[in-house]
């Protein structure tokens, strides 16, 4: 058995995410599903440890030393997003369409809270099957697994992992036609040209020049963008550092939540805090940098540890869930759809809805680009959608699995 530590391990995941890169770009259906590279990579390697497994062979150990604080420091980047300022940018539909997200979100938790019982399986298994990686996506998949394991439920992190991947797939293949749908149902486009107001270019810019305010063009030289990525990563390790207090407080407390959720929230408060103040004068988008990084690390290291044997006799009950869960978010589009102003921009606004309820982000642009191919453009959805795709409703979405983790346990 070859073992591999700490920085061979970190090596080995930097290696096999580069191999997801490549897997994406030569297997095409993989790319247009949006299926994200470290997740090809590192179940690519569970695959492979999984067959060896069938013949009691343990062919390689990681040392996982570095998985958790990759997932804190990510959610502290997602925490660090969470700007006030931004429900500004796109006026009351931004705030319509996050509550929109955050119902969602809610429902689907209830939705596999009641499903599990009758199946026979742990309410908690429901949550997992539910936000947690419909609207979650592999990342806080990836983040609640132990958690849930913790509180009894066994396999949650590799049945987690299943269930962002059929979400992912499934977001994916219903957006497009929903929004298909409603446009020709609705005969949008023929009066699309009149519902446009904001040139695609300003709704672009204007989020554009919010995430990067107080930057000069002339500071952007390399000892400024040096200096600036020493100070991101300083104030995430910060914002780590003091986030663990509080959640140990909060674990004090017997609250059960997982360990990013104290570093996500005084993140959020920095931030905040700095919109106002301009003391730190944060560099959003080097943060968001830092985070993909260590996003797409503890997705690969996270990945390639999964036992995915225990997904054996779990399988038929998972469908039934994820099944209902797709229909659901299917028809929750329609009122989306209301809601945003039945029109064209609202139809593309449902397309990249039903992406990211059951995905991620990438999904919803990809539903949504799909659509503005065919029928035109729809800056004002482009807009809306990814400020509340990535931007709060992780956000949120972690504090009400948190909430349903400690009500079930």
């Amino acid at each position: 058995m070859l073992k591999l530590d700490l920085i061979q391990t970190v090596a080995f995941a930097g290696i096999i995410l580069f191999l997801g890169y490549g897997l994406r770009r030569w297997i095409k259906p993989l790319d247009r599903l949006n299926i994200p590279a470290p997740v090809i990579g590192g179940l690519l390697v569970s695959l492979i440890v999984l067959v060896f497994h069938q013949f009691q062979i343990t062919p390689i150990q990681f040392d996982i030393t570095l998985r958790d604080p990759l997932m804190i420091a990510f959610f502290t980047t997602i925490g660090f997003a969470a700007s006030l300022s931004l429900l500004k940018v796109g006026g009351p539909q931004v705030l319509i369409f996050f509550l929109a997200a955050t119902f969602i979100v809610i429902c689907q938790n209830l939705l596999g809270l009641i499903l599990a019982l009758p199946l026979g399986l742990d309410p908690l298994m429901g949550v997992i099957c539910g936000s947690a990686t419909q609207t979650g996506g592999p990342a806080t998949a990836l983040a609640f697994g132990p958690v849930f394991e913790q509180a009894g439920v066994s396999a949650a992190t590799t049945v987690a992992v299943a269930a962002a991947i059929f979400g992912i797939i499934s977001g994916g293949l219903i957006g497009g036609p929903v929004g298909t749908f409603l446009v020709e149902k609705k005969k949008l486009k023929k009066i699309r040209a009149k519902e446009l107001k904001v040139p695609e270019i300003e709704a672009e810019g204007v989020v554009e020049e919010l995430l990067t305010k107080k930057r000069e063009a002339s500071a952007e030289d390399d000892e400024q963008k040096a200096f600036d990525l020493l100070k991101s990563v300083v104030i995430i390790l910060v914002a780590m550092w003091v986030g663990s207090w509080i959640s140990q407080w909060f674990v004090s407390l017997g609250i059960t939540l997982p360990a990013y959720i104290g570093a996500m929230l005084v993140a959020a408060i920095i931030r905040n805090l700095d919109d106002v103040t301009g003391l730190l004068n944060l560099d959003q988008k080097v943060i968001d940098d830092l985070g993909h990084v260590a996003l797409n690390l503890f997705l690969v290291i996270a990945l390639m540890t999964l036992e995915l044997w225990e997904l054996a006799g779990l399988f038929l009950p998972m469908l039934v869930i994820l099944a209902a869960q797709v229909a659901m978010v299917a028809l929750v589009a329609q009122v989306v759809f209301r809601l945003m102003g039945k029109d064209y921009e609202a139809a593309v606004m449902s397309a990249g809805f039903c992406g990211f309820a059951l995905g991620t982000t990438a999904n919803a642009m990809a539903n949504m680009k799909a659509l503005v191919e065919r029928y035109g453009r729809a800056p004002r959805a482009f807009l809306v959608v990814p400020i509340v795709g990535a931007f709060f409703i992780d956000f949120t979405n972690a504090l009400i699995i948190t909430v349903f983790l400690n009500l079930f346990k």
